[in-house]
């Protein structure tokens, strides 16, 4: 399974990510950074699109992909 990280520290809680996320996983958390930006989180299985990766402007997201699978033959 994929993952989501988020760089709390760099995230000011825009939510372009949320709204980028295909699997309707991302929301807010509920906790703030230093400088009172709440701060998003996954809640579900991340695909690994990165697309929330890709349209966050402060590049506080980065998602780690699960290794792909090895088809028969292979």
């Amino acid at each position: 399974m994929s993952r989501v990280v988020f760089l709390e520290d760099r995230c000011k809680g825009c939510r372009l990510c949320v709204d980028a996320c295909p699997a309707n996983i991302l929301r807010p958390s509920g906790r703030f950074n230093s400088q009172g930006y709440e701060v998003m989180e996954a809640g579900g299985a991340c695909t690994g699109c990165a697309s929330c990766a890709v349209m966050c402007p402060d590049v506080a997201i980065r998602v780690f992909r699960s290794g792909k699978k090895q088809g028969a033959g292979a």
